[in-house]
């Protein structure tokens, strides 16, 4: 063999490995900068955060199945954001406990329901509260008039402020809301009005009609007896009357009827924003959500669902902005065109003059949670897929398809706290662990030396290039494809290394045993490398099989000792072939592998064969 060849192709990995290391994507700072491996939060701290599930409003707990599948729902989406070694675990029957490396992370919408719903918009009112009644407030020429909330068209795409919806294939022109809706709201037709909510229009569960008693109690009997006969925008000389409505906390305007959020003009958007997530899940009952935090909405009820979108990403539309392309499956898409041919036609004028755009069409809201992501005019009816545009950058855009790509939760949450996690025991355990393995390998390597001689110093460099082999993948990994390492990282690598340390036995015993049978050493390492190759690969590709099955089945830290055990046992081969081997050969052509002595071989070689070998490599080098 030529040994040269492959210690040359061994140098060139090195060459490439460092400098992805030093000038890859991701690189920055100074040198000690660039050498920095991902750490994981057990190592730099980070941010950990506990969610509290609940059913819906009304208290209840979820069931174990709800709550484990919204802990992959919630796994997905937080590796969606490029996290690795995230830890996501339930905790009793309602908590589910993140952990993500590094601070300052915002977890806020990680634990959201991201329930999507394509909503018909029949009403708008002033949720700032500012006036008495929806149709005083706006006027052409006032800050407070609506403004174009969206298009049915992908060339209004760059319109400056909100989120909307537009089509695919292009159905119409610029969209947008009335910009001066006028009292026409009493006049609207049956279908747009409500019945009242002593009517009975919105049966309750008992748990939240008795927390309407609460908050019936809270506001007091004439006040709730204004706000239960509104069916239009109340009297200005009601607000008096329906002011301790805007002392109500979300939670209880979340049990309020639909109708009573609406009409009563002191529930503001600030109320309704906050309302606990699931607050509008019932897509068979209408809703009210607001719009930029200061248009009220009266919604239809859902006849698209996020259930009906296949998939979801972000990509930059003709524009070079951010949006969220929408695909619909199955019959979401018959849906989908149903839909809008609902809202650009009118049909039964269930749409009132205040909700039409700017052409005189309704308009579709697209709710996800509690909140309206967009509202646009719908100009045609549409047949293709669509995008959610707006101002969003790639983390938001990617935030929200990943949200919609791994779908809702099946149970609704409410943070209960974030806290910065210090990694002072960690990077602790860190200096004790690298101690002990540091004077372990240092016995290792005293030892090859006393035993093995010069054949040590094989040990030494080989253990020495798979530890900058491995530092090295780490580094770039970290950045890549965002591999944490973690103080499980660690042992893996540390039990790699004795994995490593074994072939070398398995070697080097293989050399004594041709020795033994009469080869001199030049002729017995070749054949010692030929018999004991398969014993090693056999061991490190069990090695490896055992790594990826544990990575496969396990979660967390465990996954991460998986994967480094895998990655040096990989690692340690590459060294097996491209260096320990050709070192081997050239050492056998030198003089001082031929010394028993130096050799490390002299306790299995006689006096005799170790001179007669000695002569007869000077014979031939003469």
């Amino acid at each position: 063999m030529r040994p040269g060849r492959q210690l040359a192709v061994l140098g060139l990995i090195f060459v490439v490995l460092y400098l992805l290391v030093f000038f890859s994507g991701g690189a920055s700072g100074g040198f000690k900068d660039r050498l920095e491996p991902r750490l994981g939060l057990d190592l730099v701290g980070g941010t950990r955060m506990t969610l509290e599930a609940t059913n819906s409003i009304d208290g209840k707990p979820p069931t174990a199945e709800n709550l484990e599948e919204a802990r992959q729902i919630i796994e997905n989406r937080v590796n969606a954001y490029g996290v690795a070694e995230a830890e996501v675990v339930t905790e009793g029957n309602r908590n589910i406990v993140i952990s993500l490396p590094g601070e300052n992370r915002d977890l806020t919408d990680v634990g959201s329901a991201a329930e999507l719903r394509f909503r018909k918009v029949l009403k708008v009112a002033d949720g700032s509260g500012a006036a008495a009644a929806p149709a005083a407030t706006p006027a052409p020429s006032g800050s407070a008039a609506p403004k174009p909330s969206g298009s049915a068209k992908p060339s209004a795409s760059a319109s400056p402020s909100g989120a909307k919806v537009t089509a695919t294939p292009s159905a119409g022109g610029q969209g947008g809301m009335a910009p001066t809706p006028t009292a026409g709201a009493t006049s609207a037709s049956p279908s747009a009005a409500a019945p009242s909510p002593s009517a009975g229009a919105e049966p309750a569960p008992q748990g939240i009609e008795e927390q309407r008693k609460a908050v019936q109690q809270k506001v007091g009997a004439d006040a709730w007896q204004a706000a239960s006969g509104l069916q239009a925008p109340a009297d200005p000389s009601l607000a008096e009357k329906l002011k301790p409505f805007g002392a109500l906390s979300p939670r209880e305007v979340a049990v309020l009827p639909v109708e009573m959020q609406f009409y009563v003009p002191t529930i503001t958007c600030a109320q309704l924003d906050q309302r606990p997530a699931a607050s509008i899940k019932d897509e068979k009952q209408k809703a009210v959500a607001c719009e930029d935090g200061v248009q009220k909405y009266l919604l239809d009820v859902a006849k698209v669902l996020g259930t009906d979108v296949g998939d979801a990403n972000a990509q930059m539309d003709q524009t070079s902005s951010w949006v969220v392309s929408l695909d619909f499956k199955g019959n979401g898409q018959e849906k989908w065109t149903n839909l809008t041919r609902e809202a650009f036609t009118n049909e039964g004028q269930a749409c009132d003059q205040t909700a039409l755009g700017q052409d005189g069409k309704c308009r579709v809201a697209v709710v996800l949670d509690n909140k309206v992501v967009s509202s646009p005019e719908i100009q045609g009816v549409l047949t293709g897929d669509s995008q959610i545009t707006g101002s969003f950058d790639n983390k938001t855009a990617s935030a929200l398809a990943g949200q919609l790509r791994y779908g809702a939760l099946p149970v609704t949450f409410e943070p209960q706290e974030q806290q910065n996690v210090t990694a002072t025991l960690g990077a602790s355990h860190l200096r004790a662990g690298l101690l002990a393995a540091g004077i372990g390998m240092l016995l290792v390597i005293i030892y090859s030396f006393f035993y093995y001689r010069l054949l040590g110093s094989v040990i030494f460099l080989s253990l020495v290039l798979s530890a900058l082999l491995v530092f090295g993948a780490l580094v770039v990994l970290g950045r890549q494809i965002g591999f944490t390492l973690t103080l499980a990282g660690i042992a893996g690598m540390i039990v790699s290394l004795g994995v490593a340390a074994d072939s070398f036995v398995i070697y080097f015993e293989r050399l004594k045993d041709e020795i033994r049978e009469g080869r001199s050493p030049r002729s017995a390492v070749p054949r010692a490398w030929t018999r004991a190759r398969r014993t090693i690969i056999s061991a490190n590709a069990i090695t490896i099989m055992s790594a990826v099955v544990l990575y496969v089945v396990s979660v967390g830290a465990v996954k991460g000792f998986a994967f480094a055990l895998g990655l040096a046992t990989v690692l340690d081969l590459v060294v097996v072939f491209l260096f320990r081997h050709p070192i081997m050969t050239m050492f056998a052509r030198t003089r001082a592998f031929l010394s028993p002595r130096v050799s490390g071989l002299g306790r299995i070689l006689p006096p005799a064969r170790s001179e007669q070998a000695s002569r007869t490599s000077r014979v031939k080098e003469a």
